[in-house]
């Protein structure tokens, strides 16, 4: 029996522009084609964020690469995606990311135990420049650390 690799999706830019202070997981309500495009691998979260329409909670920007044996089943690849959390998650979210200063950021796509694609979201406030000139300090230290200089 094959093994499944495990499917990773990451959002690499998320901790570079944002301080991440609260990760959550939740779950997507996906069409069969959109799930089958993820275990393949052809999606990207990259330029993805979440925000509230209502009282729940959406993805916009996530780019779901069109199955190629859709065909008429086929979905729209940057189209609004829900994600389901808990309701006091959901509100505890609200207020925090109604805050000026704070965003709503997905940071990757897993599958779960059971076999589901779940995303894990943080809020983050976001970093100014020299913040981000830090981290980039911290990480040429880091990596010449590891080389031995």
């Amino acid at each position: 029996m094959p093994t499944k690799k495990p499917i990773h999706i990451l959002n690499k830019r998320a901790s570079f522009e944002y301080q991440l202070l609260q990760k959550y997981t939740a779950g997507m309500m996906l069409s069969g084609t959109e799930v089958k495009s993820i275990r393949a691998g052809n999606c990207s979260i990259s330029e993805a964020y979440c925000f509230f329409k209502g009282d729940e909670l959406w993805i916009k920007g996530m780019n779901i690469a069109v199955w190629k044996q859709g065909g008429i089943f086929n979905h729209e690849p940057l189209a609004l995606r829900k994600l389901l959390l808990k309701n006091a998650e959901l509100k505890k979210m609200k207020t925090r990311g109604d805050e000026k200063g704070f965003a709503i950021v997905p940071l990757k796509i897993f599958e779960s135990e059971r076999g589901l694609l779940k995303i894990e979201i943080a809020i983050g406030q976001g970093k100014k420049s020299f913040d981000k000139r830090e981290a980039i300090k911290e990480r040429d230290v880091e990596r010449s650390l590891r080389r031995g200089d």
